[in-house]
């Protein structure tokens, strides 16, 4: 039986996720999503979906992205083997206050 890391739970169904070669042990997905999501960088909401990532900061949507200071030039570019798209971003603050 082992202990889930974030609440302490002794579980007999317990679960190990692996990131980066380490690995984590968690009773439940919920214990799991909190210990692992990214946070936004805007409002500190734990971020379930894709967000956005900029110049290592994540975002829950656009518009903590906006708020933030940042402003979405969408030129999405598709790969016609799915492989990447690509958003650039263009940054109305200073650099040095990301």
């Amino acid at each position: 039986m082992a202990t889930c890391e974030v609440c302490g739970n002794h579980y007999d169904q317990s679960f190990e996720l692996r990131l980066g070669g380490e690995a984590q042990v968690f009773d439940s997905f919920e214990c799991a999503f909190y210990a692992v999501a990214p946070t936004c960088a805007c409002c500190d909401n734990r971020i379930a979906e894709h967000g956005i990532e900029v110049a290592g900061l994540f975002f829950c949507c656009a518009h903590c992205m906006q708020h933030y200071g940042l402003v979405p030039e969408f030129n999405l570019r598709l790969s016609r083997t799915g492989e990447k798209v690509s958003m650039e971003v263009r940054n109305i603050l200073d650099s040095s206050q990301l």
